[in-house]
């Protein structure tokens, strides 16, 4: 499924960050949200449904949202992780951007379980030197806990982790949830404002 624009994935990779974040809500709204009656895994019922995968596994799509993300890294950002599943894309699409720009950043990846042979590791990528500052990436975030696990890991590992940031903030507590924990946290966007587009069109 394309981009609903006229763009190449070349014109995108040279685009400014005003184009990349409407052609990336375009995108959001055509493949990614949904409005009707939905089950959550939580259980939860709810009217609408979000799934990042659809945006953050689109070639085109990966490619918006790690130039944008790459561009929300504070200076000094030595690395990117995330929990798997839903950061995978994200971190490898961010380092890969990173290496294009001139902006090397060291791809991370956090095991939900150590692994079970082996070095038995929860942090998949290259060894970093202690006291590395890592920004934590996530697809959509909810109540903010999958995010908190990648940061517990990552700071047991003797990095430092400061800031979340992620594609779509629910507004269901994870904001909540970081800043009591010390954390900056930043969306790419709300899940107000996509409503809003999505309505709109």
């Amino acid at each position: 499924m394309s981009v609903p624009s006229t763009e190449t994935a070349t014109e995108l990779a040279n685009a400014d960050m005003t184009v990349l974040r409407q052609r990336l809500l375009e995108l959001i709204c055509q493949v990614a949200y949904k409005e009707g009656n939905f089950t959550l895994s939580s259980g939860q019922e709810s009217d609408y449904y979000i799934n990042g995968k659809q945006v953050t596994l689109h070639a085109q799509g990966g490619l918006m949202v790690a130039r944008i993300l790459l561009d929300m890294l504070p200076d000094g950002t030595v690395g990117v992780g995330g929990l798997t599943l839903g950061a995978d894309p994200m971190v490898s699409a961010v380092s890969i951007a990173g290496a294009y720009e001139g902006k090397p950043v060291t791809p991370l990846i956090i095991r939900k379980e150590a692994k079970g042979h082996g070095t038995q590791a929860y942090i998949e990528g290259p060894a970093l030197p202690e006291g590395s500052a890592v920004v934590i990436l996530e697809d959509v975030v909810t109540t903010g806990a999958s995010a908190m696990k990648a940061v517990e890991r990552l700071r047991a590992a003797g990095y430092v982790v400061n800031e979340i940031l992620s594609l779509v903030d629910r507004q269901q507590g994870g904001r909540a949830l970081y800043e009591a924990a010390g954390l900056s946290f930043r969306p790419i966007f709300t899940i107000e404002q996509i409503k809003t587009y999505w309505r709109s069109r």
